[in-house]
């Protein structure tokens, strides 16, 4: 007589354990597999589940058992690796593991879709095509740069023409001319191309980055940091690693941190490389997602490149992974499953015995612990490639010195001279929209949301006030709401004003803003790249998305306009993202030929941070950060968790909270072990409409960290206040706010 089944499942919910469930009707002869898609009934819905382990043995009574309806996949949709590693991360980040598996799929998986790998339109060159010499568009560019790709690659689906921001227009022009044909091609993994597969001639590596390449070993796991300089050639390590794994029949995966790189760094790799590259990103729609990830996860994609969630993205020959930008907080998800896509990243390089690598100008201080204690190996390219020169620095005190919209004299004077010269500025502002505030000149009454403790931020294009923390809007009122008065003003700079203003001061020259405003729309980011990189001569306004390792080859001013937030942070990782921020958008000037300057003005540019990080670089800024660190018993010294709550009624979140700290400290008694703090009220206490509090624990002990919080999870788990508060545990919090 067979032995019983028993199914093993994870279920998308928010409860902290997995459900046991019978097989469906009918399935005696059925093969199961640990990763198979299951449609399972659960109170009343039907959801997706996923299976973790076939039990031949259950402690609930079989007829209390309900039956799955039915297994969605003959084999598994996830295969054993990431299976490996949704469960080493729900158990480290404290995460129900249903809600982790579900991160994994793509939306069309989850949602009970078929995991069939379809066929994908591409473009070849025609007899006609193939036929036209390289100078045949001279009045076309774009379309000339398509011929050219094609000319490297043989064929290229739609979709990676598409993510090299190739439009339908220019395609549809080419195949009106008879130059191009369109095909339908299903993807099949066939044997490894481990032969031409370079489209370009690799770079000549400069002696630092032939030396950082030697060092990397392909045959085990080891991570390396790899920091170099902005303008240092990063990249360049990265496509030659990259072709020693494709010429050992071996894929890449590489993270990038905003979608707004996928474009550059596509087309920087399609250039390099003739195979077929998966793009995972949120500006797929569903369907193309769902392609990209079943041709990574059926082999044909040798390399693949994502944001975030693509950590999770399946592999049938991983052969390294790549973090672009280490440091950017992009990489850890700020709600629901709390994961860091770089530290599972390591977590995935190990278990398959595989090199990762870490690059970035600017490493996050846990990262560069890990290289300074030997865990993690330090390759350092500390000059610009090419022979490009270091920008020189200038700080400008601006006390007592009078503004034009913000800016000093001197400064809109250098401004002036570079426009002159025919070459291109950019001016950082790390805020959006027109003003930050609103205010009453004669009561002083501002214009606050009312869901949140903050003000409301003043826009133009459309007229409106906007809450950036709740998307409350409203309209500008005519008169003070408070005295009536008709003197209601809008108060500082936001990139909207200073584009306005700079508009005004320099008629004659393009102002180009670059903020989430004017890229909401899909391929904005693209069209302006593209403006800014032929060269014409213009102003750059933007916020932090310029300094995420864009290439501006002509920018050779970059203007600071106000860096001393960061100076005054309430979370103590304030100064080390003012440092990130101000190297990595100071890194934009003088990439290329042309010799670049960094205007930084201040009102405290005597503020030891500000010297230290301007005149002795980056690197040293950061020792100086652990040092401090290391003092005050904080990351990358000590462990650190959030149990964060929030309610409508602020007496129940610090409630909840005082109960959690109160069995913490009843379970651990060490106070050297352990350290506690709070509740307390978060940095912005009242969020749309909702009252958050935040406990914060600390400890020398990972391990018990671990137990600890996976007891107290269970504990508020089954909370009366469970239903009336929401609340979440942070490991390794990246946001204190």
């Amino acid at each position: 007589m067979p032995e019983p089944i028993y199914l093993k499942l994870a279920i998308p919910t928010p409860l902290r354990r997995h459900f046991e469930y019978l097989p469906p009707p009918s399935s005696e002869d059925f093969q199961w597999f640990p990763g198979q898609r299951l449609r399972v009934p659960f109170g009343r819905q039907v959801l997706t589940a996923i299976l973790v382990e076939v039990l031949h043995e259950t402690t609930i009574p079989p007829k209390q058992l309900k039956a799955a309806q039915a297994c969605l996949d003959p084999s598994p949709a996830l295969p054993a690796d990431i299976l490996h590693l949704c469960a080493w991360a729900a158990q480290y980040y404290q995460c129900p593991p249903g809600e982790v598996y579900s991160t994994a799929l793509p939306a069309l998986l989850r949602q009970g879709e078929q995991a069939t790998l379809t066929g994908e339109p591409y473009y070849r060159l025609s007899t006609e095509g193939k036929g036209l010499p390289e100078t045949g568009l001279k009045r076309a560019p774009k379309q000339a740069e398509v011929l050219a790709l094609l000319r490297a690659h043989k064929q290229l689906s739609v979709m990676a023409l598409k993510d090299s921001n190739v439009s339908s227009a220019t395609l549809k022009s080419l195949e009106t001319k008879g130059l191009l044909e369109r095909f339908i091609e299903v993807p099949c993994a066939d044997a490894p191309q481990r032969e031409g597969f370079l489209a370009e001639i690799e770079l000549q590596l400069n002696e630092e980055q032939e030396i950082a390449f030697e060092a990397l070993q392909f045959d085990r796991y080891q991570s390396y940091l790899l920091e170099g300089t902005t303008g240092s050639g990063k990249t360049e390590v990265y496509l030659q690693a990259i072709a020693r794994v494709l010429a050992d029949g071996k894929q890449a995966l590489v993270l990038i941190p905003e979608i707004g790189l996928t474009p550059q760094t596509l087309g920087r790799f399609q250039r390099r490389f003739n195979v077929p590259i998966a793009a995972l990103h949120s500006g797929l729609n569903d369907k193309e997602r769902l392609q990209a990830w079943l041709q990574a996860s059926h082999g044909y994609a040798r390399i693949i490149i994502g944001t975030r969630s693509a950590i999770f993205t399946p592999m049938t020959a991983p052969g390294i992974i790549i973090v672009d930008e280490e440091h950017d907080t992009s990489f850890k998800q700020q709600d629901g499953f709390r994961y860091s896509a770089r530290d599972l990243a390591a977590v995935r390089a190990n278990h398959h015995q595989i090199p990762l690598i870490l690059g970035t100008a600017t490493p996050a201080l846990e990262t560069l612990h890990n290289a300074i204690s030997g865990r993690y190996q330090h390759l350092r390219l500390a000059n610009r490639a090419a022979g490009a020169k270091a920008p020189s620095v200038k700080l400008l005190d601006i006390r007592g010195q009078r503004l034009q919209h913000g800016i000093a004299d001197e400064l809109l004077s250098a401004i002036s001279d570079e426009v002159m010269a025919g070459n291109q500025v950019l001016v950082f502002l790390n805020r959006r929209g027109f003003a930050p505030t609103l205010m009453c000149h004669d009561c002083g009454w501002q214009a606050l949301c009312p869901y949140c403790d903050t003000r409301l931020t003043v826009h133009q294009q459309p007229r409106h006030l906007h809450c950036h923390h709740c998307d409350h809007q409203r309209r500008i009122p005519g008169q003070c709401p408070s005295c009536h008065s008709l003197e209601v003003q809008a108060l500082g700079m936001g990139t909207e004003r200073s584009e306005t203003e700079l508009q005004a001061l320099f008629p004659n020259t393009r102002i180009i803003r670059i903020d989430r405003d004017t890229t909401r729309r899909k391929n904005a980011m693209n069209d302006l790249l593209d403006e800014i990189n032929t060269g014409k001569p213009c102003i750059l306004v933007g916020t932090q998305m310029l300094a995420k390792g864009h290439h501006f080859p002509d920018v050779t001013l970059v203007a600071i306009i106000d860096a001393d937030g960061g100076l005054f942070s309430a979370d103590f990782r304030g100064p080390e993202r003012m440092g990130q921020l101000i190297t990595q958008v100071a890194g934009r000037a003088g990439r290329a030929s042309k010799p670049g300057r960094v205007v930084l003005q201040s009102h405290h540019t005597d503020h030891p941070m500000i010297m230290s990080l301007m005149f002795e670089g980056y690197h040293r800024f950061a020792r100086h950060l652990l040092r401090e660190r290391q003092v005050a018993n904080m990351p990358p010294y000590r462990y650190l968790a959030l149990i964060k709550a929030e309610a409508q009624d602020a007496q129940l979140a610090t409630q909840l909270l005082t109960y959690a700290r109160e069995m913490a400290e009843s379970i651990h008694t060490s106070s050297d072990t352990l350290q506690f703090l709070g509740p307390l009220p978060a940095n912005m206490e009242r969020r749309g409409g909702r009252f958050r509090f935040q406990l914060q624990i600390n400890t020398n002990s990972r391990s018990i960290l671990n137990k600890l919080l996976g007891e107290i999870g269970l504990k508020l788990e089954n909370h009366p206040l469970n239903r009336k508060v929401r609340w979440a545990i942070d490991v390794d919090p990246q946001d204190m706010s």
